[in-house]
């Protein structure tokens, strides 16, 4: 069948990562510096990423597809290299594409004389330490996680909030998530900002008194999102751009969690200026278990 999809020239993009969350199907990451369409099983050819490229680097081209062919597909990733088919292979089994997943490491074990890397890579990747660099050496495993593991305790003195006691919003910019948010929106510029686990808001109590009033947010979790390298250059351009003022740092104590700060500190040594860092851990029954500069 002849069908649309993404076609990317390299030599216009310039690797912003700004079309990336405009992919709505998650099928491009930013990789070696450049944006690549990591997965055409989930590019719909829609096109919802066009207008968002500022060098004009996307298109859409008509060609000619049959039914999904996993070991083409796998075979085009190769020429690509390691980095984009270790983000494909990542991409088949965070989506749940058990089926697809076989294929492509059957067509990578059939041809492993020819491949970039080592089969010991990919079996690394899948399982418990692709992302070490990220999480730490005490990240989660794809089986036992202990910041997974399932947990009850009392609520101690919460209490419902009433009309006479409800708690305003301190919340005063948005988008928050990380992929969404433009670096160099004027909001940001000279900020306060406070970078903040997805589960924190939920676990500490006094979230929006004690972290969001005064400062600007972004949200994003270590463990499950993708394109955390995207998460680095923002923050550096955060730091560079919009020259934030300070950046607050809030965790989880759970191991995983620890890679937030880790990627932080990535960004700050990137970054061409030095902004102050403090780091935040809340415990898992709301308290703050420490808080210094890093």
């Amino acid at each position: 069948m002849i069908r649309e999809i993404v076609k990317i020239d390299e030599e216009l993009c310039n690797g912003c990562g700004v079309c990336v969350p405009n992919c709505h199907e998650g099928a491009l990451q930013i990789i070696d510096g450049k944006a690549r369409l990591i997965s055409e099983l989930m590019c719909d050819g829609l096109g919802a990423c066009l207008g968002h490229c500022p060098e004009g680097a996307i298109t859409i081209e008509k060609r000619e597809a049959e039914d999904y062919d996993e070991v083409v597909v796998i075979a085009q990733m190769i020429k690509a290299g390691k980095a984009t088919v270790f983000a494909h292979l990542k991409h088949l089994q965070d989506h749940g594409e058990t089926g697809f997943l076989q294929q492509a490491l059957g067509y990578i074990k059939a041809n492993r004389e020819a491949m970039p890397f080592e089969i010991s890579e990919v079996h690394e990747l899948l399982h418990s330490q692709n992302k070490q660099e990220v999480t730490g050496s005490g990240g989660c495993a794809t089986g036992s996680c202990p910041g997974s593991a399932p947990m009850s305790f009392d609520a101690g003195g919460f209490k419902m909030a009433t009309p006479t006691n409800e708690v305003p919003s301190a919340l005063t910019q948005w988008p928050v998530q990380m992929h969404l948010i433009n670096p160099a929106a004027s909001y940001f510029h000279g900020a306060d900002l406070l970078i903040a686990a997805d589960c924190a808001g939920f676990a500490y109590g006094n979230f929006h008194n004690d972290f969001i009033k005064g400062r600007k947010m972004v949200i994003a979790c270590p463990k499950l999102d993708q394109g955390q390298d995207i998460y680095i250059q923002k923050t550096a351009s955060l730091i560079d751009v919009s020259r934030v003022n300070t950046i607050s740092v809030v965790i989880m104590e759970v191991p995983c969690c620890g890679g937030l700060s880790r990627m932080v500190k990535m960004a700050t040594e990137m970054a061409s200026r030095k902004v102050p860092v403090k780091e935040v851990v809340i415990g898992i029954k709301g308290d703050i278990l420490s808080e210094e500069w890093i």
